[in-house]
């Protein structure tokens, strides 16, 4: 089983969208996937309300997730994904703790970015591989991403943190399809936002492939703490 856990101390960085999206993206009836819920504020909470489904199964946590994961694990689930609040809350460090992986998004503004020190730190005190997405970025023009986006990648490397060479791009598709309580893939799967989407998750598959040690670590984009 692989838990990817969603964590930035910055509110607002895209961590409920992306949970969302991507457990749209990969759940299936034949390999189910879970949503655990432990941000009090409850949008991935809310987003699995509008789907009206209950696929993905959706639980929720508010002082730790351990037990959900082992539960899980016992059920026979293949993914977790765990969305957790903007805080400092033992629910965010237990969280870290059962992670396979930590993805960690960020807006290219001068606050998100600082604000990925201190989750960055977390994950390798915990010895947990971890990655930064830059989430929310302006379109890029004719291939070439925006320099806000460059120099986001600029001071994330000085931190020494992974970042996903590509870039989730502030699409009215992403925020759409939320509130038809879909992912990116349901609302229009041939889309751009789809498409980012489906990149992430690739990579982010590479990266559990390379962890588990089931793949070469090719374009992985994570880092072991």
């Amino acid at each position: 089983m692989n838990v990817i856990v969603f964590a930035s101390r910055k509110g607002g960085s895209g961590k409920s969208t992306l949970a969302a999206h991507l457990a749209a993206h990969v759940h299936k009836a034949t390999k189910p996937c879970l949503l655990i819920d432990a941000d009090p504020q409850g949008s991935l909470t809310l987003w699995h309300k509008l789907r009206g489904t209950n696929e993905p199964l959706l639980k929720t946590a508010t002082r730790s997730v351990g037990e959900l994961v082992a539960a899980a694990k016992r059920d026979g689930i293949e993914w977790v994904f765990i969305d957790t609040p903007p805080t400092v809350a033992p629910v965010v460090e237990d969280a870290i703790r059962n992670a396979t992986m930590v993805i960690i998004p960020a807006r290219p503004g001068v606050f998100d970015v600082n604000a990925v020190q201190e989750t960055i730190l977390s994950c390798r005190a915990a010895r947990k591989p971890y990655a930064v997405v830059i989430n929310g970025a302006p379109a890029p023009r004719d291939e070439v991403e925006s320099r806000i986006v460059t120099l986001a990648r600029e001071a994330l490397a000085k931190f020494r943190a992974p970042v996903w060479t590509g870039q989730i791009t502030n699409r009215a598709d992403l925020l759409l399809a939320l509130g038809h309580g879909e992912g990116a893939k349901e609302y229009s799967p041939d889309g751009r936002a789809a498409s980012e989407i489906g990149r992430l998750w690739a990579a982010i598959e590479r990266s559990v492939k390379a962890i588990r040690g089931a793949g070469t670590g090719n374009g992985a984009m994570h880092k072991a703490a």
